[in-house]
């Protein structure tokens, strides 16, 4: 108890010492606040979810119309990459290499756990801060570097790095290959490392902060679902990440320091190369350990939120609280054991691809029990159809549709006849792309009046779901037919191929709602900056939740709570409360007397 005591004398000192000497320096851009970190990290991501998506729109276009010319091209990508407005074969390549990187690691790793991890870890759990506020403050200014390195790779001369975001060698090992695999190559890999370095950082800040220095009264069984995803994701990235730096760095010796760790036997232009005894098979192996894992990195985050706003917007407890638990803990460990399903056309021996057949089938069985406790909390609630709640609803239509052509692709006789094909790309955009980007924007429509003290505009909200839910199954529902008809992904133009000029229609639908959808991402562009500064002023408790975080004061102080951190006593879905008056029931209200505890 003195213990205690001390730290909330501490906080208050602490907090008093902060008011006096904050300048905008220390409050703006060097903060080790966790509310500014999280938003340093969500104005970040969004930035580079702008250049990542423009970058898809020019290869769309480039796709429904090859060979024409431009004058956006030109003015983009400059007379060396768009001669009179026409895209050069070599920077379509590199837009789709950088458009993957720029979106998997640097708008839904940081705009889902970055932003979100940090904002609410200590929030919910009751908790001045991260465990170690510098700690976090330089995990954001590394994510921060490694973007901007990402982004310098773009200037160079011979262009930035272009060998598929998976940077499978000898294409990313040989600088003299293709043009991309120069300095831009180098400058991905540079870049990736640092932001691995900031992922593990902020990995283990999270995990301390859960473990260590919960409120009085917050058993683990009583964390809200958003805690127990941001800490079994951060579990997954301390496993993972470091074997990504290992295949990076390995990488980097063999394109600078001449080992041969991925190459062997290579020939380039009837040049015989003196490298011999690697394997790039091993590089796969070693990508993929991450790769996908990373998956499950993006979407956890986004399954927490979206149970969070769902049990909030339909006004009872979630479903099977401790099933989502243990499902959270199934696909984790199961995740870091699925990753040969990217490798089954890669040699792999068939009783080996049998085994991975399994685990990648066996994953299905706990994001099943998620979905199926989603739909059932949904059953007979009492809904509250606003924005958050629509992405939400949108984020388990796209994950149950997304994952069912996993069943496909996770089998190894399957697989054979779409690999590499639309069909991959249709089934990766819709479980991990739209349904993590929804999951985003849900967290973002939920918890903006706590992050910026304002609310967002509803009717801009729902225009901007709508138009999106329509465009992006425009845009991926139809890939997996061009899928199944053999046309393959990362091709500049598909006219040399006549089997394929019935499909070309199609392309032109696909990238019509492409443009459409990435238009309208304008709007809640606008809604976002706009509320920050002329939103409606945002009560307490704007949407009568129960966990801790709607305790606190709408004027940010750090440190969090003004007087004491408030204990709990129940868990944090006490919505429709047989018990009570009203229909929710705050976790730090304590126990009536005689009132029984809800069964999870």
């Amino acid at each position: 108890m003195s213990a205690e005591a001390h730290d909330h004398d501490h906080g208050h000192d602490h907090e008093h010492e902060h008011h006096h000497k904050d300048t905008f320096i220390t409050k703006y851009i060097f903060s080790i606040d966790h509310k500014m970190i999280a938003k340093q990290y969500l104005i970040t991501g969004i930035v580079m979810g702008v250049i990542g998506i423009a970058m898809s729109l020019l290869f769309r276009m480039q796709l429904a119309w090859p060979e024409e010319s431009f004058k956006i091209f030109n003015v983009l990508l400059g007379d060396k990459f768009a001669p009179d407005g026409v895209m050069a074969n070599d920077i379509y390549l590199a837009l789709v290499t950088i458009h993957g990187t720029i979106m998997v690691f640097f708008v839904l790793t940081a705009g889902l756990s970055g932003t979100f991890s940090n904002l609410l870890i200590p929030l919910q759990i009751g908790a001045r801060d991260m465990a170690s506020g510098f700690m976090n403050m330089i995990s954001y200014w590394l994510f921060f570097l490694s973007a901007v390195v990402m982004l310098c790779s773009l200037f160079v001369e011979a262009g930035p790095a272009s060998a598929g975001w998976t940077i499978y060698p000898p294409l990313s090992a040989l600088p003299q290959a293709i043009p991309g695999s120069g300095t831009g190559m180098t400058l991905w890999l540079v870049s990736m490392a640092i932001f691995i370095a900031s992922s593990l950082m902020g990995s283990l800040n999270y995990i301390v902060t859960v473990l260590n220095l919960r409120t009085k009264g917050m058993s683990m069984t009583r964390l809200p679902l958003t805690i127990w995803t941001f800490f079994v994701t951060a579990i997954i990235g301390v496993i993972s990440f470091p074997v990504l730096l290992s295949a990076a760095l390995l990488l980097i010796f063999d394109r600078s320091f001449g080992t041969s760790f991925f190459l062997s036997d290579i020939y380039i232009a009837g040049e015989v190369l003196h490298y011999q005894g690697g394997s790039p098979v091993l590089f796969e192996h070693l990508f993929w350990f991450l790769g996908h894992p990373e998956v499950y990195i993006v979407i956890l985050p986004a399954m927490g939120l979206v149970s969070e706003i769902m049990a909030t917007n339909s006004r009872k407890p979630i479903f099977g609280y401790r099933a989502m638990i243990m499902s959270v803990l199934a696909i984790a460990f199961l995740s870091t054991i699925v990753w040969g399903h990217h490798m089954f056309i890669s040699g792999m021996n068939p009783f080996l691809g049998s085994v991975f057949t399994f685990t990648t089938l066996l994953i299905a069985i706990p994001s099943a029990v998620k979905a199926f406790n989603w739909i059932t909390t949904l059953w007979k609630g009492n809904l509250q159809f606003n924005p958050a709640m629509l992405f939400s609803i949108g984020m388990v239509s796209t994950f149950i549709t997304g994952g069912l052509t996993g069943i496909i692709l996770g089998d190894s006789t399957l697989d054979i006849n779409v690999h590499d094909t639309y069909f991959v790309i249709a089934h990766f955009h819709l479980v991990m792309g739209i349904s993590a980007l929804y999951g985003m924007f849900a967290g973002i429509y939920h918890w903006f009046p706590k992050m910026y003290g304002r609310m967002l505009n509803k009717n801009l909200g729902y225009i901007h779901f709508w138009v999106t839910a329509v465009c992006a199954y425009g845009v991926f529902f139809p890939m997996h037919f061009i899928g199944l008809a053999g046309l393959p992904r990362r091709y500049y133009t598909n006219t040399n191929f006549p089997l394929f000029d019935d499909l070309q229609n199609v392309n032109v639908l696909i990238t019509t709602f492409a443009l459409v959808g990435g238009a309208f991402q304008l709007v809640f562009l606008y809604n976002f900056f706009s509320s920050i500064f002329y939103g409606k002023k945002a009560v307490q408790n704007p949407w009568r939740s129960t966990t801790l975080e709607w305790t606190t004061p709408v004027e940010h102080i750090h440190g969090n709570w003004p007087g004491e951190i408030p204990h709990v006593y129940r868990w944090p879905y006490d919505y429709s409360n047989p018990n009570h008056d009203v229909d929710f029931v705050p976790q730090n209200v304590p126990m009536k007397e005689g009132e029984e505890v809800l069964h999870h």
